[in-house]
């Protein structure tokens, strides 16, 4: 049987290969916990959670950013970004150790255009302002959503909700300003 040149390997294939690559390096990375070196669920479930913070804080910055650039919008993004604010604390590894977590900041307005947590202006006009909240808020409830693979029961559970909660908060951003009062 003659010699032939192996295949390459598919797209997909290095795609697996890699995310499993990430994810032994994920499990297997230092800490100073021993408690959690000994249990890789425990330290990944750490790390999710201080990922799902830190997004979450990129979020209550965005609507920060919107609420200066647009004084107009802030009362009707108050009661969303307060739930954004909840769902930081909710999710920080303190809570599920049961210490009390830091506070979120109420949001410290300026009045002044600031840019969001991307780094990208907020639109000028309040309409695009909010659709590109609402577009941040899609892009976090769909990546919640993948997480949920990945995630032990508990986490699990509450990144479903956070999820939930963040379409919720797409359709409120999208609605016209009556519905949500």
């Amino acid at each position: 049987m003659p010699w032939t040149p192996p295949s390459r390997p598919s797209r997909r294939s290095l795609l697996a290969g890699a995310a499993g690559a990430a994810g032994a390096a994920l499990l297997t990375g230092c800490t100073d916990d021993r408690s959690a070196a000994s249990d890789p669920a425990i330290s990944l479930e750490r790390r999710m959670r201080e990922a799902a913070v830190r997004d979450s804080a990129r979020l209550l910055e965005r609507y920060d950013a919107t609420a200066a650039a647009h004084p107009d919008l802030a009362a009707r993004l108050a009661p969303l970004r307060a739930a954004v604010a909840a769902h930081t604390a909710a999710l920080s590894p303190a809570a599920a150790s049961g210490s009390p977590s830091p506070a979120a900041s109420p949001s410290g307005g300026t009045g002044a255009a600031a840019p969001s947590a991307s780094g990208e202006p907020v639109p000028a006009k309040p309409a695009e302002a909010l659709t590109a909240l609402a577009d941040a808020e899609r892009s976090l409830s769909e990546a919640r959503t993948i997480d949920l693979a990945g995630a032990p029961g508990e986490l699990a559970r509450m990144l479903a909700s956070v999820a939930a909660c963040g379409a919720v908060h797409v359709y409120l951003l999208t609605s016209t300003p009556g519905a949500t009062s």
